[in-house]
């Protein structure tokens, strides 16, 4: 699997990263429980390869994600070679406080529970919590990070959330290496092509995350009829459907339709999707590998180019 270069990080990274939301057991919203024995089985999957790249974020299972993906940290004497692990800063889940202090404090767990003495790429995540005044005022969390990075303890920052509008006023600071945008640029949603194409010009690494959207477009809108965290309009529903069709014509699993509209995007540095199986590595890397012909995709971008706009 040939990596790419992560921006103007100049890590090298593979075109598929593994999201680790589920890995610390987060039934309330996946609907499954994930054992710890299950989710250290599949950290060392991830080590032994195909896919270098690894995301964390501080409140996942309330540090639980950190934890153990720390128990195999250790256990290896650290992260294998050329391997990069990403966590986020994130508000105390108490109070709400999204603070300076508090972005120091969510640095230190986050070193703690992994077993490392310094990060690698620090997401300053969800900044939507709170105003982009707030978040780059004097104090904020923004200058917290900037001084983590010139102390050594931070190499890299990025910006993770969800509106565009917002994630393109951060990389307008020229603070952040790093761009992640979820559930934006999938072939139901392309809103995000703002956001790639500022990324683009400025060498900053895009990642895309849920290229699934939450399970739709790899199981279907017969199994799943959400689109990232809330219903999907029937207008979305039927084009999916529409989709779904048309993958199975070619006898192609729109799983691997929906992933390889994100990877075969050269604007897109690596393409994040959740796992908490190892089974699921393997999964993964097949649906990468899936021969999809020009004609079918031909047909999907059709179906497709309706989510640059409204969803309904």
């Amino acid at each position: 699997m040939n990596h790419r270069v992560l921006g103007r990080t100049g890590l090298s990274v593979s075109p598929i990263s593994v999201g680790t939301c589920a890995l610390g057991s987060h039934p309330t919203q996946y609907g499954y429980e994930v054992d710890t024995d299950t989710a250290v089985a599949t950290v060392r999957r991830v080590f032994e390869g195909p896919f270098n790249f690894l995301d964390t974020s501080n409140e996942y299972s309330q540090g639980e994600s950190e934890r153990r993906i720390g128990l195999v940290v250790r256990e290896n004497g650290g992260l294998p070679e050329g391997f990069v692990l990403a966590t986020k800063v994130d508000p105390c889940k108490e109070t709400a406080d999204f603070s300076g202090d508090r972005v120091r404090r969510s640095v230190e767990e986050s070193l703690g529970r992994l077993g490392l003495d310094r990060l690698q790429l620090v997401y300053l995540h969800d900044p939507e919590r709170i105003t982009f005044e707030e978040g780059t005022a004097p104090g904020g969390p923004l200058e917290a990070l900037l001084e983590l990075q010139d102390e050594g303890v931070i190499q890299h920052l990025g910006v993770a959330g969800a509106p565009i509008d917002l994630e393109l006023k951060y990389l307008a600071t020229d603070a952040f290496d790093v761009v992640l945008s979820h559930n934006r640029y999938s072939l139901v949603d392309q809103t995000a092509q703002p956001l790639l194409e500022a990324a683009t010009a400025r060498g900053i690494g895009f990642v895309n995350a849920a290229p699934y959207g939450g399970g739709m477009l790899a199981k279907g809108p017969a199994a799943v009829r959400s689109y990232c965290y809330g219903p999907a309009s029937e207008a979305v529903l039927e084009r999916v459907t529409a989709m779904q069709q048309l993958c199975g014509d070619y006898g192609v699993p729109l799983a691997a339709a929906a992933l390889q509209f994100s990877t075969s995007d050269p604007r897109v540095s690596s393409t994040l999707v959740g796992m908490s199986d190892p089974e699921r590595i393997d999964q993964t890397a097949r649906l990468f590998d899936w021969d999809i012909p020009k004609q079918l995709w031909y047909q999907l971008q059709a179906l497709a180019s309706a989510g640059t706009g409204d969803l309904e």
